[in-house]
């Protein structure tokens, strides 16, 4: 025991400690990333670095004075830029709390599908929309056209408008961003399938059949909502037994990820 004592007090606490300050370091990267706090962050960095060569090389006795009143006052400072950054992040964890502090993917983009499908079926719009699970799907996101964004329900709804020229084929969402659109999924070839089935359904079955996406369909005839998954296809569901259907299988696929990494 005294061996082990030692051993974590000199080596593993320090290490915890390490590991620890990077993930949450870490975490809160990915939470500003792409906001106006990355910009805010970067002229406090250079307010910083003005103020070490102020106090410590120039040594102005003024403006150092300055600046060590804002540096006083920072906290306060910093409350007030970050407040929307800091309401989501405090929402979050209130929500789902191991969730979102273990796992990097947030669920958030579940309700905006979800809205997307639902104005879809009214307004019969045809959707084509894979979620990406374990299985890469690297080869199908080549074949699109790149997009890299957030997944909101008025991208969705642009993208497939008949209008645009990416309508056609699917939108493909990896780690909860919607990474390109237009791509090409492979037909299933089970024969009773293209007797009742269009090319949307045929290419949902087909991609769930050799991976383990899900794929959500909207059918633009009867503005029928479908959910594709190990081969099957589930028809006319309703947006919100399909919200809880899609968090379920999300909650479980994180739980698998935690055991995998326990492991």
């Amino acid at each position: 025991m005294t061996f082990l004592g030692h051993l974590w007090s000199q080596y593993l606490v320090h290490l915890l400690d390490i590991g620890l300050v990077a993930f949450l370091l870490y975490r809160l990267m990915l939470l500003i990333k792409g906001t106006r706090a990355v910009q805010v962050l970067l002229g406090i960095a250079m307010l910083l670095g003005i103020t070490i060569v102020v106090r410590d090389l120039l040594r102005l006795r003024t403006l150092t004075w300055l600046l060590d009143n804002f540096w006083g006052g920072a906290a306060i400072i910093l409350a007030v830029v970050f407040q929307p950054e800091l309401r989501g992040l405090l929402a979050q964890l209130g929500a789902h709390p191991l969730n979102r502090i273990l796992i990097p993917q947030e669920a958030g983009f579940i309700d905006e599908i979800v809205a997307a499908l639902r104005e879809a079926s009214e307004r019969r719009i045809g959707m084509l929309i894979v979620l990406e699970q374990e299985t890469g799907l690297r080869n199908y996101i080549e074949t699109g056209t790149p997009i890299n964004g957030e997944v909101t329900h008025e991208l969705l709804l642009s993208l497939f408008n008949v209008r645009s020229p990416l309508h056609d084929g699917a939108v493909i969402v990896e780690q909860g961003r919607l990474v390109a659109a237009a791509c090409l999924l492979p037909l299933s070839l089970e024969p009773g399938l293209a007797k009742i089935l269009g090319t949307r359904h045929r290419a949902a079955v087909g991609l769930s059949e050799i991976s383990d996406a899900l794929v959500l369909v909207v059918s633009e005839e009867t503005g029928i909502i479908s959910l594709a998954r190990g081969g099957r296809l589930q028809r006319g569901l309703d947006p919100e037994e399909l919200r809880e259907q899609l968090t379920e299988l999300f909650r479980a696929a994180v739980r698998q990820s935690l055991l995998r990494h326990r492991k």
